[in-house]
């Protein structure tokens, strides 16, 4: 593909003091700088933006448009919203502020595109499980639509798709719908058969008591079912949250 492919990352993040400057530090140290990094914070009440300030000399030695902004927002997805809408990149990014990428992330989606043009792509994903053990989670592009297939922090996707299909702010499973949505919608997916970023498993999507398992089993049908998918798919709902509970409860 001709022309520039460039890159925006969106760390969304709230009270992340603990956990930040390990995701900061794995977007400085990509093997191909992205063109800007966007931290979107909610009014953290702790440290968060004060780790963040105290890493602005090395993004500006590394070449990358630093830009913090920190105000109340409506939840993950309202503030994913509003730095996709602060975005420039060809393609986005979103990192989350207990994860981290690998080094060749931006490297490897860079080339994925110019090779294919993409709307949407995602890789392989190493999970960290509460114990500190960790296994890769392969990504996979097949007609049997599953998320067990798909890795949202691995996830890049092309501006233009983000700027029709935002984010609905209904769920915490409205990443999963988007890229439903996408899926549906004929674009060009793309899978990198690489690991390129490392999930914390026990944060807000993995921290799962029992008792919210029915309801998590529900949200996850309603999704399938919203985009045209069959009723069968609620055996698959099923064993993913069970699987996903006990992955968090003894892994």
């Amino acid at each position: 593909m001709d022309g520039e492919v460039t890159v925006s990352i969106i760390t969304v993040c709230r009270n992340s003091e603990k956990t930040i400057e390990r995701t900061l530090r794995s977007v400085l140290s990509q093997t191909v700088k992205p063109k800007e990094y966007l931290i979107i914070d909610g009014a953290s009440e702790d440290g968060t933006v004060s780790v963040c300030e105290g890493l602005r000399s090395e993004f500006k030695d590394a070449g990358i448009d630093f830009r913090i902004y920190s105000e109340p927002d409506r939840g993950i997805y309202d503030a994913m919203n509003k730095g996709i809408k602060k975005a420039s990149g060809t393609l986005i990014g979103i990192l989350n502020s207990d994860d981290i990428y690998e080094k060749p992330a931006v490297e490897a989606m860079c080339r994925e595109y110019r090779k294919s043009p993409f709307a949407l792509a995602y890789a392989d994903i190493r999970m960290v499980l509460p114990s500190g053990k960790t296994f890769v989670k392969k990504a996979r592009l097949r007609a049997y639509t599953t998320s067990r297939d798909w890795n949202h922090p691995t996830q890049f996707v092309r501006r233009d798709v983000y700027e029709r299909f935002q984010y609905r702010c209904e769920n915490i499973s409205d990443d999963m719908d988007f890229y439903f949505r996408v899926k549906k919608a004929g674009y060009p997916i793309a899978v990198v058969h690489e690991v390129l970023a490392e999930f914390t498993m026990g944060g807000v999507s993995s921290s799962i008591p029992l008792r919210q398992v029915p309801e998590r089993v529900m949200r996850r049908y309603r999704i399938y079912r919203q985009n045209g998918y069959s009723r069968l798919y609620f055996l698959e709902c099923i064993s993913f949250e069970l699987v996903k509970y006990l992955g968090a409860k003894f892994g």
